[in-house]
């Protein structure tokens, strides 16, 4: 999520644990004149297509990416940038849906990994299956899926956060689909 406070600049939350949400990058150009006070910051934010869009009220448009940190993956970024719209009314409220990718399954890994919820042998091991899975196609790729696919049903009875390991076995299963690059 992506919220404009004014003169405080734009945040950008995680919320996939909505009990929890968190503020994981923030943009703020400062004062329009810090000698006097003036209307200044941002009006409003919105995230489309990959990038945050801030309509800054004195100095016009700013337009940002994110990048990793501490608080958010490449790979997660990368699955944000695979939701495309052609137009954005915000007043429309779409809904963000994920196509199946790889980025996508890497992303719940790396959150699964951030918040300890599984061994750092088995992130890796998931890791390598991932990326093995990635390289081969066809019926070596979908084999390789499956079998990943059946080790998360234990992977899901041991981690402290099972529907995100539930989420990357449906991340995993709809890579199966033959349309997945």
């Amino acid at each position: 999520m992506v919220q404009a406070w004014y003169q405080g600049g734009i945040s950008v939350f995680d919320w996939t644990d909505a009990a929890r949400p968190k503020e994981i990058a923030f943009f703020d150009r400062g004062p329009v004149d810090s000698t006097r006070m003036e209307m200044g910051g941002s009006w409003s934010v919105y995230w489309y297509n990959g990038n945050i869009v801030s309509s800054e009220i004195a100095r016009g448009m700013d337009v940002a990416q994110l990048v990793p940190t501490e608080f958010i993956s490449q790979n997660e970024i990368d699955a944000a940038n695979t939701v495309r719209w052609n137009q954005l009314n915000a007043q429309g409220q779409p809904k963000m849906e994920w196509p199946p990718s790889f980025s996508l399954a890497k992303a719940f890994v790396d959150q699964l990994e951030r918040g300890r919820c599984l061994s750092a042998s088995r992130v890796s091991a998931v890791r390598r299956e991932l990326d093995a899975a990635q390289r081969a196609s066809g019926a070596a790729r979908t084999q390789a899926l499956q079998k990943l696919s059946t080790e998360l049903d234990g992977d899901a009875r041991g981690s402290c956060d099972k529907p995100k390991v539930d989420m990357l076995k449906k991340a995993v299963n709809d890579l199966m689909s033959p349309v997945v690059s």
